[in-house]
């Protein structure tokens, strides 16, 4: 957390070109903000930025207070859409730390470090922003490498999905061809039932053959007396 909250700046300049009313919920903000009243701090920002809505001080730490309620998607527009309008180097130094700030927290590191690059680009003496680019730069080779890391588990379980995938189609494969094998079995073993019975009757029917040749063999004749 020191790594991300260190440098968080608000902006607390002179007023005297604004409205009174302007003025004073930008001061009140200001003093809600150095309390840690970061809610309420906001809403005076806003209130602000409703009596004048290009105020440079009330669109800046309007953005600073949301990040600080951890409104970092909100934090990022408010600060990219002011430093394409500020001129100022130094206010502008300080816009895109505060934007390379919001990135850090995002986890979006690559533009993290670009924002950083150009708070130093603005102010190379601004030293919050060379210590939080160089985390910057360290996250995002750990993120990288956590990426990569990702990939080849991914790629390992993917290659584990296939092997099984082949598994189970071989599996299914010899299934279906012993299946295929099955009915001609079937078919073999009618037909070898079929000679043997075959066979049977064959040795019935001799059988029975030889049985009426020796039943013949036995009938006697009676002889027919004459009668005289």
């Amino acid at each position: 957390m020191r790594y991300i909250i260190f440098g968080i700046f608000i902006l607390l300049m002179g007023f005297d070109s604004f409205s009174q009313k302007e003025n004073a919920f930008l001061r009140q903000g200001n003093r809600k903000f150095e309390k840690g009243e970061y809610k309420e701090a906001e809403k005076d920002y806003r209130k602000a930025l409703e009596l004048n809505k290009e105020s440079v001080p009330g669109q800046f730490n309007l953005g600073t207070a949301v990040y600080q309620n951890n409104n970092y998607e909100e934090a990022t527009k408010i600060y990219g859409n002011l430093a394409e309008k500020n001129n100022d180097r130094e206010v502008k130094s300080k816009i895109y730390h505060n934007l390379g700030n919001s990135y850090l927290q995002s986890k979006e590191y690559e533009k993290s470090i670009a924002a950083y690059k150009n708070a130093l680009m603005n102010n190379p003496k601004n030293a919050d922003s060379k210590y939080n680019l160089e985390y910057a730069k360290m996250m995002l080779k750990k993120q990288q490498q956590q990426q990569q890391q990702n990939k080849e588990n991914q790629d390992k379980k993917e290659d584990k999905k296939d092997e099984k995938d082949k598994q189970q189609k071989n599996q299914d494969q010899n299934q279906k061809n012993d299946q295929q094998k099955q009915p001609q079995d079937q078919k073999k073993i009618s037909k070898d039932d079929a000679e043997r019975m075959l066979e049977a009757l064959k040795n019935d029917e001799k059988k029975t053959l030889q049985k009426v040749k020796k039943q013949k063999a036995k009938v006697q004749v009676i002889g027919i007396e004459k009668d005289w």
